[in-house]
């Protein structure tokens, strides 16, 4: 009986802190409106890096040529791709006179290493104002720049964006990549509002080049294959000079992993560069996690012992209630609304399967950068 008594306000313990992340610090975005504000026509640079991305340069790219901005360059950097990446590119820009190519030849210091190629990218843009995508990623709307662009200030000069997964009707694993992402784009959009800025995705970030310069390019991490735009902005961003772009006309779109493997991997790969964030990231991370953890293993073990099961099951409510709400409303912004119907199915496979990458990181590293 003791021992469940400690159960049961370990539990109360447990609600209050995800009450804390869920109502208080994911609040800060979820119930945040989005404003829009007047064109500034700043000189843009899309860098868009790629390797044996021939299919995808081909299909993409027009999206990002097509874009209503006045005065922009697209930055290809082709990354020692043996397919024909370069070649599409090439034929790209005899067409296109605000296309840059930049290929880049293995350097044996940073063999097969992106943020080599990048840092050749950023060099060689024209502007200072720098958007970056990938290669497998569409831009939703014709105003993608102007949007990103509308947010940079004299202050805020790193944009973080929101990079979403198109749609698979009847996908559990769609559903789950999509909240997943959802999940992650709460964090670092309440991160960066409570002046925090924590991490951005690659697949939709803005900042200013001089950001690049202040901490060296990538050098602090460079020995780390991945982490490009998470590990970046880890550094490089603070209170004052990050801001949130959430319109819905600033979102890019990918094709998601159709596999749990492969997506497995590609996690493993994103995962493995959380333990260089900077220490309060780790963890105030790491407490919503266990928080997560607890939260189902204590409610399960209390139920099944019909502990106060009537408190238990009005404390269990009462989380999931904030929790819908602050989800609800984030994915109402990021438009993933749909996930909503099975959101603790989602929830319960995410904390097994980030648990799963975590111990599987643990014995062996993760591959990166094809």
């Amino acid at each position: 009986m003791i021992l469940l008594d400690i159960i049961f306000y370990s539990l109360v313990v447990v609600v209050c802190i995800q009450v804390l992340f869920y109502g208080v610090l994911f609040g800060r975005f979820a119930f945040k409106k989005a404003k829009n504000k007047p064109s500034k026509n700043l000189p843009i640079s899309v860098i868009i890096c790629a390797k044996n991305e021939a299919k995808n340069i081909k299909q993409f790219l027009p999206s990002i040529l097509n874009q209503k901005y006045s005065k922009f360059e697209v930055v290809l950097i082709n990354d020692a791709s043996t397919d024909g990446t370069l070649e599409i590119m090439e034929v790209f820009a005899e067409k296109h006179n605000n296309i840059k190519v930049v290929n880049v030849k293995n350097n044996e210091a940073f063999w097969a290493n992106k943020k080599y190629a990048l840092t050749l990218g950023i060099k060689a843009a024209k502007y200072n104002h720098l958007l970056f995508t990938d290669a497998d990623c569409k831009p939703i709307s014709k105003n993608w720049v102007t949007e990103m662009s509308f947010n940079f200030t004299n202050e805020k000069t790193i944009v973080l964006g929101y990079g979403a997964y198109h749609k698979i009707k009847n996908s559990f694993l769609n559903k789950l990549i999509r909240y997943e992402t959802l999940l992650t784009a709460i964090q670092y959009f309440s991160f960066a509002k409570s002046g925090m800025p924590f991490m951005g995705v690659g697949r939709n970030l803005a900042y200013y080049r001089e950001e690049f310069y202040k901490t060296n390019g990538f050098i602090n991490h460079i020995d780390v294959r991945s982490g490009d735009d998470d590990l970046f902005i880890n550094e490089a961003a603070n209170s004052k000079n990050t801001t949130i772009c959430f319109t819905k006309e600033s979102f890019t779109t990918s094709n998601p992993k159709t596999t749990f493997n492969s997506w497995f991997r590609q996690k493993r790969r994103h995962v493995s560069t959380a333990n260089r964030y900077q220490f309060k990231h780790k963890v105030l991370l790491a407490i919503f996690y266990i928080s997560q953890v607890l939260f189902w293993v204590l409610s399960i073990l209390l139920l099944s012992f019909f502990y106060n099961w009537q408190f238990v099951i009005c404390i269990v409510t009462f989380r999931l209630i904030i929790q819908y709400l602050t989800i609800g409303f984030s994915a109402k912004k990021l438009n993933e609304i749909d996930v909503l119907y099975v959101l603790p199915f989602l929830e319960l496979f995410l904390i097994g399967f980030q648990l799963t990458i975590f111990i599987t990181n643990l014995i062996s590293k993760p591959k990166h950068w094809k």
